[in-house]
């Protein structure tokens, strides 16, 4: 299961949605108007997306229409009998109808471009179409079976039934949405897991909230609930919305930050970016969820702001060879500034504690050190170290061993030694 890779899954969705196909134009559309009203609604919804956190894109009321028509048991009172692979056409046929204004219109030079060229959309695609599927596999057949007329459709088994389906479901595709993050990006799976279950408490739990509602209510109002129980998604996206843009400020106040040093000379052009690469690097090696490397990029990028105090700056921008105190007096200064921009607390206390050697005053482990300002000292100090290799005419592959090795050297003393042997790792 964990070597699943985006092709296979990308696969199993066209599998599933040509057998789905072909069986359809067989058997024929049964409730062909519900059908095309769900069809439509997916598709509004695909062409209304948010960006989430780590530049993840959503369709929430996409999402929400297709899992209310997998749960879709009576409309206005008069059972459906669409089944699990009437279910697939109309989530996948939603989804191809939503490109049709890229296909049209005008590509406006090299600004607009197909949408599905990018894989991040593809693999969310690819996801929807097999967890819509899983909830028709659970719902459709006991439904049309009868065995869920047993339980009367206005008593609680019927909610707590679909509650558990809608579950079910959500928990399927943040698996897979953990299996294709980890095959893109490294990142482990427990942690991508841990990250695609902590999204279903925010716009997730209202795509699985709204989907049901609008299920549940169907068989009461019949298709004016598609309309009225959207509604309030749409609103939340919004909300979201407003949160993005938040975060894009937040992002161009350190990206100005992390400028400012290189632009006033005091460290070399991008070793900023590249300390946070290879920070992010060690991060994803070391487990880190989503919002921690999101926190701890923040602060790669910012952990030299402290130098702009200096009345003359670091040779090289080289912190990595100054004195403990020094590091740690540019730091204490650096997160001082940080704290007056609004950027997350978190971020200040990383870069505060970034020069922080990993041994007590006792000469054991300092385990207040936050494992993100671990990670910048090591991240910081490799790029410092091989700046100082370059100076001196070192070749690039053995100044990367040597400061590998001097890094070794420090291990367990000046660095923490589960990061250096994930630098090891990383770079090995």
């Amino acid at each position: 299961m964990f070597g699943t890779g985006p092709g296979a899954v990308h696969a199993g969705a066209v599998g599933l949605f040509a057998v789905a196909v072909g069986a359809v134009a067989v058997r024929g559309v049964s409730q062909p108007g519900v059908a095309l009203a769900f069809v439509v609604l997916i598709a509004l919804g695909e062409c209304v997306r948010i960006t989430l956190p780590g530049d993840r894109e959503q369709a929430p009321i996409g999402a929400a229409g297709a899992l209310a028509y997998a749960l879709l048991g009576p409309l206005r009172g008069l059972p459906t009998a669409h089944g699990v692979l009437q279910v697939v056409v109309v989530a996948g046929a939603g989804m191809l109808l939503s490109l049709l204004p890229a296909a049209l219109l005008p590509r406006a030079g090299r600004h607009r471009r197909w949408p599905w060229n990018d894989p991040a959309r593809r693999d969310t695609a690819a996801r929807r179409l097999i967890g819509v599927g899983f909830a028709a596999v659970l719902f459709q057949p006991l439904y049309n079976s009868g065995l869920v007329d047993r339980y009367s459709p206005d008593g609680p088994a019927y909610g707590v039934f679909l509650t558990v389906v809608a579950a079910l479901a959500a928990l399927c595709d943040a698996t897979l949405a953990a299996l294709l993050r980890r095959a893109r990006s490294g990142l482990r799976f427990p942690a991508a897991l841990e990250d695609e279950l902590r999204s279903l408490f925010g716009i997730g739990s209202a795509i699985v909230a709204t989907g049901m509602l609008v299920s549940l209510a169907a068989g009461e109002v019949g298709l004016w609930a598609l309309p009225l129980f959207c509604a309030p998604l749409l609103l939340a996206q919004v909300s979201f919305r407003r949160a993005a843009a938040a975060r894009a400020t937040t992002g161009q106040t350190i990206a100005s930050l992390a400028k400012a040093t290189e632009v006033a000379g005091y460290t070399p052009p991008g070793h900023a970016r590249r300390v946070a690469d290879t920070a992010c690097a060690l991060g994803r090696e070391l487990g880190l969820g989503t919002r921690e490397l999101a926190l701890l990029e923040y602060a790669a990028l910012m952990h030299d702001v402290g130098q702009l105090s200096l009345v003359e700056p670091v040779p090289d921008g080289a912190t990595a060879l100054l004195s403990d105190e020094e590091q740690q007096r540019i730091a204490r200064l650096g997160s001082e500034v940080i704290r007056r921009t609004g950027v997350p607390r978190q971020v200040a206390e990383q870069v505060a504690r970034s020069a922080d050697p990993w041994h007590g005053p006792d000469g054991g482990a300092d385990r207040s050190v936050p494992l993100a300002a671990r990670i910048i000292r090591v991240a910081n100090a490799h790029d410092d170290l091989l700046t100082a290799a370059r100076g001196r005419g070192v070749g690039e592959a053995v100044g990367g061993l040597e400061v590998l090795e001097v890094l070794r050297m420090g291990r367990g003393r000046v660095y923490d030694a589960r990061v250096v042997d994930a630098l090891v790792r990383v770079r090995g």
